[in-house]
């Protein structure tokens, strides 16, 4: 018999670096640097704030660019990455870099232009927190879905996916222990797109593919 899942949950604290930017090229050095924490903060740590109103740009590196420089092409540049597609944050972090450097190259005063408010980069501590809960079977899993806080979301979705040795969701490692009598959902979530949308939105299309596999 499968172990249970051990439903988790999750909270974040916000750490500074110390690293300001109050130009592009101080922002293109402090990329290059930064530790690789951040990155990952800037692009997925957003979905554990609290959001009243869906956001122009899913990174912060892109909204800054828009709001601080008003530079909308490059600011749309850096909005449609995904960070699903790249191998690891290193990979993405050259990416982005040279974007902004593509972008220096064609408008040479945007080496020099200052906003008004810095870009400061942070890094995320991720708080687990233990919610009792325990879920025993694929059944189990669609009834709770719905239920599952957003913290919750994020920890088992998008943060397992950065754990060694297996780095995929929980949601998939799990089943595994079931050998191949669930193989046909595991595919399915592993189809999901985690980043575009909101964490409320993720939990819905979440249940939606395990309900659906239940009901088929």
């Amino acid at each position: 018999m499968a172990e249970p899942f051990a439903v988790k949950d999750c909270s974040q604290i916000t750490l500074a670096t110390g690293r300001h930017a109050h130009t592009l090229r101080e922002f293109n050095a402090h990329l290059r640097e930064v530790e690789i924490e951040s990155i990952y903060q800037h692009f997925w740590g957003g979905r554990l704030a609290a959001q009243f109103d869906e956001p122009e740009f899913q990174n912060d590196f892109a909204s800054w660019v828009s709001r601080g420089l008003h530079d909308q092409e490059l600011s749309e540049q850096l909005g449609i990455l995904d960070p699903t597609f790249f191998p690891d944050l290193e990979d993405l972090r050259s990416e982005i870099v040279d974007i902004v450097e593509a972008r220096l190259a064609q408008r040479d005063h945007l080496s020099w232009v200052q906003v008004d408010r810095p870009f400061s980069f942070t890094r995320g501590q991720i708080v687990v927190l233990n919610t009792h809960r325990r879920i025993h079977t694929v059944k189990e899993l669609g009834e709770a879905l719905p239920y599952l806080s957003v913290g919750s979301i994020f920890y088992h979705f998008i943060d397992a996916r950065r754990r060694p040795p297996m780095r995929v969701d929980d949601f998939r490692s799990w089943l595994e222990n079931f050998g191949t009598e669930h193989q046909t959902l595991s595919d399915r979530l592993a189809a999901v797109e985690p980043y575009f949308g909101s964490l409320a939105d993720l939990r819905a299309r979440l249940t939606a593919v395990v309900q659906d596999y239940l009901e088929n």
